[in-house]
């Protein structure tokens, strides 16, 4: 799309990791990376990323904090997680076929598909393999306090070890599933099925409404009293982005849209979703708040934001595509800025 690599992409993309893809279809060069000391692995622990804090070094990070992953060497990794047959390797860290090798791996033990949520029993690995090693933390809190890349692998790292644990017995025919080409495949088991099953990501719109000199901004009931977002829903099967832009907003706002503007993207893994932002121009239709999905959605005009502390309206975090869509059209950003 136009614009693309002019800006800092948008939180938990551009990481420049080598994905090595040609590497995946090689079971020994996998094996003998599985147990070389310099590889790394990645822990993920009920779809949260072990982190440990760190000196802040850059004034936009929040309360003064920062954070980076810990990586784990697969001795220690053994002793905490999953097999390592299990283990979903990422990609190498100093470009193509160099540098150390990082792998995924799930430590959230037979109790982690129904832990998730959290609730009694909650806590990390408990055999103390790990302890001292940092905090596993909701990535959706300290994104916004990590470096560039290390946002990346941590998203990449969630969203993959997410998808795996969840596929694990085919969607077919109920047989258990096995890890191929790296992990990136799990096929069925029984030879009458044997099935492929591929990670998925679900495309989703989010998108600015302007109207002139003011925007639109709706708000769920979940949220932290104040925010107000963009609007967002999921594109469904056989639409294009710009008619699922402009459903969504009619359904959420009763508003009509056109001239409908791909801005950026963001991977959002939680669990598996792109975000596709948008910006696009009110041509009619009344506000009428759809209260199954929004509590409230309001008009507001520029001069609001300026004084939005007084108004009580807060953006949404740092972390979120929908933050940069707000403040790159309150910036007046040329379409040439966007990626």
């Amino acid at each position: 799309m136009a614009g693309e690599g002019h800006r800092k992409p948008n939180p938990f993309a551009g990481g420049g990791l080598d994905r090595a893809t040609h590497l995946r279809a090689d079971p020994r060069w996998l094996t003998d990376r599985l147990s070389d000391p310099a590889s790394r692995v990645v822990p993920v622990w009920r779809e949260r990323s072990l982190v440990s804090q760190t000196a802040r070094e850059v004034a936009a990070k929040a309360d003064g904090l920062a954070y980076r992953p810990v990586l784990l060497p697969p001795e220690l990794a053994a002793s905490a997680s999953a097999p390592p047959e299990e283990w979903i390797f990422l990609g190498l860290e100093g470009g193509r076929d160099g540098g150390r090798a990082l792998f995924a791996a799930d430590v959230s033990g037979e109790a982690g598909e129904a832990g998730e949520a959290g609730g009694a029993g909650e806590g990390p690995p408990t055999d103390g393999s790990l302890d001292g090693a940092g905090k596993f933390l909701d990535l959706r809190g300290v994104g916004a306090m990590l470096g560039q890349g290390d946002g990346s692998l941590l998203a990449y790292a969630r969203a993959i070890v997410t998808w795996s644990r969840r596929h694990r017995f085919c969607g077919s025919c109920g047989a258990p599933t096995r890890p191929e080409q790296g992990g990136h495949v799990r096929r069925c088991a029984d030879e009458a099925c044997g099935v492929d099953h591929f990670p998925r990501t679900d495309p989703a719109i989010i998108v600015l409404v302007t109207d002139g000199d003011r925007c639109l901004l709706g708000r769920k009931d979940i949220w932290p009293e104040g925010v107000y977002s963009t609007l967002a829903g999921f594109v469904e099967p056989g639409e294009s982005l710009s008619e699922a832009v402009v459903r969504e907003v009619r359904e959420e706002s009763g508003i009509e849209v056109a001239s409908v503007r791909y801005r950026s993207s963001q991977p959002w893994p939680f669990p598996a979703s792109l975000m596709l932002g948008f910006r696009a121009e009110r041509v009619g239709g009344e506000l009428t708040v759809a209260r199954q999905e929004l509590v409230d959605a309001r008009w507001f005009e520029r001069a609001d934001f300026a004084r939005r502390r007084e108004i009580g309206l807060r953006l949404p975090g740092r972390v979120s595509i929908s933050r940069r869509l707000i403040e790159d059209w309150l910036a007046g950003a040329p379409e040439s800025h966007y990626q």
